[in-house]
């Protein structure tokens, strides 16, 4: 057993309160195998995989972290929908509905879902098996649910999970390095030390009251280290010597300060060529578009927003006890900027100062003082965090997440993989998403929404694909 990360441990806890679970849409061409095949072929390649024989278990009170448990593979991780066949529409359909869904990861923290007979997909003329996986965002984060995806998906039979540790995170252009990754067979305390044969035979309520003057002492310790660390970022950053923080963004009416009232999925599937601009990543050129397709789709409902920004979240490089290991990036869209080849160099110098800050040691300090916070007083924060207020100040209008998922070699039982797609999670603040996910030579543009704030999710693809078309164009 191992003792979660107290990041993971927070997104258990936020999955209780709010739909947090990640979603990963791949494309295969249909199969003659049955679909029971289909079944064995998961769990058969679900036993090779240590991320994906584990669940959650909690302790009593909250007095220590939730520890990952070995676990089988259990039938209700394969679901399979609409055996007699469905459109693309009617798929899009039935994943707003699973996005509004969550595993109880103390039971299993993932599973998978099957559409078979998919007719009228993109990238296909012929039906295609459309696979959904869905992870407790406890279990992963987008990099690390890539790596199990494509050790679930993988050709080579005993390939095992891998975890991205990129050079540039948020470049979207590039197959990014990968190495193998492995889960500890032994247990681990929240610090990620190595736990003595004393971990494993007391119970861990009497070893969560046992810690606590130690996690206490750690945590003032720490919190004056991560005190006297702000005070030096922010005179280096009066110096200039450390990019400025980005000023947060007014909420807009994409942001409205009400619950989600339901899911709704559109996806973009292009050739990734129609996206390669000369010295600007992928990522750099979504995120153009996105803005010019915001301002276009505001506009048309008669707003004229001043100000634009997206929440980016970057992967962190460096192995990490955590499996949520990301710095969420505060990115201004520029839209005051009309030239878009300008407004995408101001985007992409943008990047580059929030990742040299983002990556600065100092604000790794107060990361270090979240780590040793008792488990029963993190839970509290959770539990009473104001998750139903929009703050006057946000860190983005949307979120975009961007994540280039390897090559295109992955496949479902022979059926080779088409595209990929995937779709960051709603919430109080934001009712708008995107992704912009790559695999082979296919970059899929996922859009999420609440359809309150997005009540026609086509008319905003047309603009999304109209805003890329005169992005690409602008540059030639």
């Amino acid at each position: 057993m191992t003792t979660m990360a107290a990041r993971d441990a927070t997104m258990y806890w936020l999955s209780r309160r709010t739909a947090n679970d990640v979603f990963l849409l791949y494309s295969f061409a249909e199969t003659d195998s049955a679909t029971d095949e289909l079944r064995a072929f998961i769990a058969a390649r679900a036993a090779r995989i240590p991320d994906l024989r584990i669940r959650l278990q909690e302790i009593p009170g909250d007095l220590g972290y939730p520890r990952w448990v070995p676990a089988e593979f259990a039938s209700q991780q394969f679901v399979y929908h609409r055996p007699d066949g469905l459109s693309w529409q009617a798929l899009l359909a039935d994943l707003g509905e699973l996005l509004g869904t969550g595993v109880v990861a103390t039971e299993y923290p993932w599973r998978v879902h099957v559409f078979r007979s998919v007719h009228s997909a993109p990238r296909s003329a012929e039906p295609v098996v459309v696979v959904v996986l869905q992870l407790s965002h406890a279990l992963a984060d987008g990099t690390r649910a890539a790596a199990i995806a494509r050790a679930l998906f993988g050709m080579a039979v005993d390939e095992a999970v891998v975890h991205s540790a990129p050079d540039v995170p948020v470049d979207n252009s590039a197959d990014h390095p990968v190495g193998p990754g492995k889960t500890s067979e032994q247990p681990v305390d929240s610090c990620g030390q190595p736990c003595g044969w004393i971990a494993r035979r007391v119970d861990p309520r009497v070893l969560g009251v046992l810690r606590l003057p130690t996690q206490l002492a750690a945590t003032v310790w720490r919190g004056r280290a991560a005190y006297l660390a702000q005070r030096e970022l922010a005179a280096r950053t009066v110096a200039g010597e450390v990019p400025a923080a980005t000023t947060g963004f007014a909420p807009c009416a994409l942001n409205p300060a009400t619950a989600v009232d339901g899911h709704t999925v559109r996806m973009l599937v292009v050739d990734a060529d129609d996206l390669r601009i000369p010295g600007k990543t992928v990522t750099v050129v979504a995120l153009t578009a996105i803005s010019r397709a915001l301002v276009d789709y505001l506009s048309q409902r008669g707003e004229q927003p001043e100000r634009l920004g997206t929440a980016l979240p970057m992967a962190l490089p460096g192995p990490s006890a955590a499996r949520n290991n990301y710095r969420g990036l505060s990115i201004d869209l520029h839209i005051d900027e009309p030239d878009l080849p300008t407004r995408a160099n101001l985007i992409a110098d943008e990047l580059a100062a929030r990742r040299e800050r983002a990556l600065n040691p100092l604000l790794s300090a107060q990361d270090r003082v979240g780590d040793v916070v008792p488990a029963i007083l993190a839970v509290r924060d959770v539990e009473r965090a104001e998750l139903d207020n929009v703050p006057a100040a946000l860190d983005g209008n949307t979120v975009v997440s961007s994540v280039y998922r390897g090559s295109a070699d992955l496949a479902f039982a022979g059926a080779p993989v088409l595209f990929t797609g995937g779709f960051p999670a709603l919430g109080t603040v934001m009712h708008l998403t995107h992704g912009v996910h790559g695999i082979g030579e296919t970059i899929t543009l996922s859009v999420h929404s609440d359809p309150r704030v997005l009540s026609d999710p086509d008319r905003y693809l047309e603009l999304l694909a109209v805003a890329l078309d005169t992005v690409v164009a602008a540059h030639r």
